[in-house]
């Protein structure tokens, strides 16, 4: 079994317990960062990498109750130079290393802009220096980033219901139910993408989705090239009807995201013309049809909004699947740091 695989299958522990963090010895941490978020003039959400992915999650939170966030990741925010008066800047990262960081938060303080940390590592600077932090406690991963990115995805979709006034005694409990039938449904999902045909070796790979299972699709893409060591790519779904249809052939595979409500019928539409064209999709969502994918995969009952907290977990098995098949070694990196943490080229000198 890959490093990868046991990072993958270990997920429901460590979001239960971060879970179990956050409104527990967490939750005034979390309480003050969402007041602060709700009373501020500009917030932003930002971070790197898989880090950037989780904000992407909250920002499709945070939007449709009024709370216009600005996501954009931190090597692009520091072209701002500065932020304007009554600003919040929330930066996710799981090591709190990466060198974007230390001078963003002191573009920040320059600016007066209250820093909001959700980190994985306690010792970090980004841990130590944010006026408000927020550390998770999660085993590190053996490389891809897997249960460092689930559970910052999960607190900033706390964050964000805990902003908007959605997370609840009842939606804490939901959330749990949900994650102690996870590791049967990794299982159930495991055994449908291993007897599945969707996936080939140097084949081209499309991740469309909407709202919050964007950051998901962006978190396929980058574990198509951290693990399986091939290009992909990841849009909205209403982006690709803008032109990049023209790509479709027989040999491309797609993954789509169905929401529960929005767009629904317009993207059951979009899998339909797939299937007519000869593509090969893979269709993740709750309650969707069986007939219209070569690979369906049915998600249990959540709360609102907060399907993106299992629906990359398909993806990721996937991802590790595909790598075997591809004879490619998921497990180490060939160039890239862990954490990055200078400016210049893409090797070590």
């Amino acid at each position: 079994m890959t490093h990868f695989l046991q990072d993958i299958l270990r997920q429901p522990e460590e979001l239960q317990q971060s879970l179990d963090f956050l409104c527990g010895s967490g939750a005034p941490m979390l309480l003050q960062a969402s007041n602060v978020i709700r009373n501020a003039r500009h917030i932003y959400l930002t971070g790197m990498g898989a880090s950037w992915h989780a904000a992407v999650n909250a920002r499709a939170i945070l939007h449709p109750r009024g709370f216009a966030a600005h996501t954009m990741d931190a090597a692009d925010l520091l072209e701002s130079r500065q932020f304007p008066p009554h600003s919040v800047v929330v930066i996710i990262s799981r090591s709190g290393r990466s060198v974007e960081l230390s001078p963003l938060i002191e573009m920040a303080n320059e600016s007066l802009a209250t820093v909001i940390g959700i980190t994985n590592n306690g010792d970090s600077p980004l841990a130590q220096q944010s006026h408000i932090s927020l550390v998770l406690p999660v085993k590190p991963d053996h490389g891809i980033s897997v249960n460092t990115y689930s559970t910052l995805a999960l607190a900033a979709g706390v964050l964000a219901t805990t902003v908007t006034g959605s997370f609840d005694k009842a939606t804490q409990s939901a959330l749990s139910d949900v994650l102690s039938q996870t590791g049967g449904l990794l299982a159930k999902w495991q055994t449908q993408i291993d007897a599945s045909a969707w996936l080939a070796p140097q084949q081209t790979y499309y991740f469309l989705a909407r709202r919050a299972s964007f950051g998901s699709a962006l978190e396929a893409r980058l574990m198509w090239e951290e693990g399986v060591k091939a290009p992909a790519t990841a849009m909205g779904t209403g982006s690709f009807r803008h032109g990049p249809q023209e790509i479709v052939n027989p040999n491309v595979r797609f993954c789509l995201w169905l929401d529960r409500q929005w767009m629904r019928e317009q993207d059951l539409a979009i899998v339909r013309d797939l299937k007519f064209l000869g593509a090969h999709t893979m269709l993740i969502g709750n309650n969707v049809p069986d007939d219209l994918a070569a690979l369906t995969i049915q998600l249990p009952e959540m709360p609102d909004q907060w399907d993106f907290l299992l629906d990359v977990m398909p993806t990721q098995l996937a991802a590790e699947r595909l790598s075997r098949l591809a004879g490619v070694d998921c497990d180490t990196f060939r160039f890239s740091s862990f954490i990055v943490e200078d400016d210049y080229g893409l090797l070590k000198s």
